[in-house]
């Protein structure tokens, strides 16, 4: 059941009967409304809801929240309430980084009200840059994960995610396609669940999991350091496409055509990160996943991976041309453990997301029993 409230200003946009048709509840605007106010309909509204979400929360309300005004009744209701308050601010870029507006924004924060966005795009007054609402399925995540099981609550997972780049000079460098789409999906899920996650990713075009604590790498060095400073954890859960090799001696400055010649390169093989974690005697996570993208022989590989290793689990998939699973929304998967294989049909990375981390939680119960 949702109970909406509308300001003076929304009704500019929007009018209430809509609202109302749209909700198939009775809009509240009026703060001092004789019928509900006679049984204290302010105090009954802030007190009955499970979540408050102020959608879209202009510059003049985050401002009023702030200062602790109640000038109305959505006002008021946020004065008067002891639950969750969820934020989706949205304003003219300059509205949202002017210092008075962030000041605000850290009050708010400082005092238990979460933030969704704003993000950066294109908004109605015709300016670029940050300022647009989230967008409303980055909302209902939000929402969605505020009403999970906690179940991993108080356990710290370390995710990686995304590539790494090994540089040939300042401008080139070796890399691969991973998006980062699944690693990052896995850290929602437990975030979801209510697991402390830190999050080591390599260059991607994604925003971090809110509610993680991010450290951004570029080279399988900086991600080898990043994860072994993070331990202890948990459970440790490798997606990343970490690339098998750099440049014994990267150049310091561009490397420049030359006529009938090709430049040549000494490679020497990174760190294995996810042999080190799992082959550590102190700190080692209670459950070690790995993840082998492979072009084929994938069983095959899988095993022989799981076994060179040292880890609990592999989650093997086929990134070949064509299937598009670097880079795209969906992935193929054999889960190989020494329990068993499990192949899985081709599914979206966050439904894969919801499988894994589910067989993760059972493994720890299991440990538990």
């Amino acid at each position: 059941m949702v109970t909406p409230v509308m300001t003076q200003s929304a009704e500019n946009f929007v009018t209430p009967m809509s609202v109302s048709a749209l909700s198939q509840e009775k809009v509240f605007n009026q703060l001092f409304d004789l019928t509900d106010e006679a049984e204290m309909g302010h105090i009954e509204l802030s007190r009955s809801a499970d979540l408050i979400i102020v959608v879209p929360a202009s510059a003049d309300f985050i401002a009023k929240t702030a200062t602790g005004q109640a000038n109305d009744l959505a006002s008021t209701i946020i004065l008067a309430t002891d639950t969750n308050v969820l934020m989706a601010p949205a304003m003219n870029v300059r509205m949202w980084e002017n210092p008075l507006t962030q000041k605000n924004v850290k009050t708010l924060d400082n005092n238990g009200i979460k933030f969704i966005g704003p993000n950066q795009g294109q908004m109605a007054c015709g300016e670029f840059g940050f300022g647009r609402m989230a967008e409303v399925d980055e909302i209902l995540e939000e929402i969605e994960l505020y009403f999970c099981d906690k179940k991993l609550h108080g356990l710290h997972f370390l995710v990686t995610s995304g590539p790494t780049r090994e540089p040939l000079d300042p401008v080139r460098f070796i890399g691969n396609r991973s998006s980062g789409l699944q690693g990052e999906a896995i850290a929602k899920e437990l975030i979801a669940k209510g697991a402390e996650v830190t999050f080591v990713t390599g260059p991607v075009d994604l925003e971090p999991p809110r509610g993680s604590n991010v450290i951004r790498v570029e080279t399988a060095d900086e991600m080898y350091d990043a994860v072994h400073s993070s331990l202890p954890a948990d459970v440790a859960i490798f997606t990343a496409a970490v690339a098998d090799w750099k440049i014994k001696n990267t150049n310091d400055q561009k490397l420049k055509k030359q006529t009938d010649k090709l430049p040549t390169f000494d490679l020497i093989e990174n760190k294995d990160i996810l042999a080190s974690v799992s082959k550590l005697k102190k700190n080692r996570p209670k459950f070690v996943m790995g993840f082998a993208a492979e072009t084929g022989n994938i069983l095959e590989n899988a095993k022989s991976k799981l076994k060179k290793k040292g880890c609990d689990c592999i989650v093997a998939n086929d990134v070949s041309l064509g299937t598009k699973t670097m880079g795209g929304n969906e992935n193929t998967a054999i889960i190989v453990s020494e329990f068993g294989i499990e192949k899985l049909p081709t599914m979206s990375k966050r439904a894969l997301a919801k499988i894994l981390v589910n067989k993760i939680s059972q493994s720890l119960e299991g440990m538990d029993d």
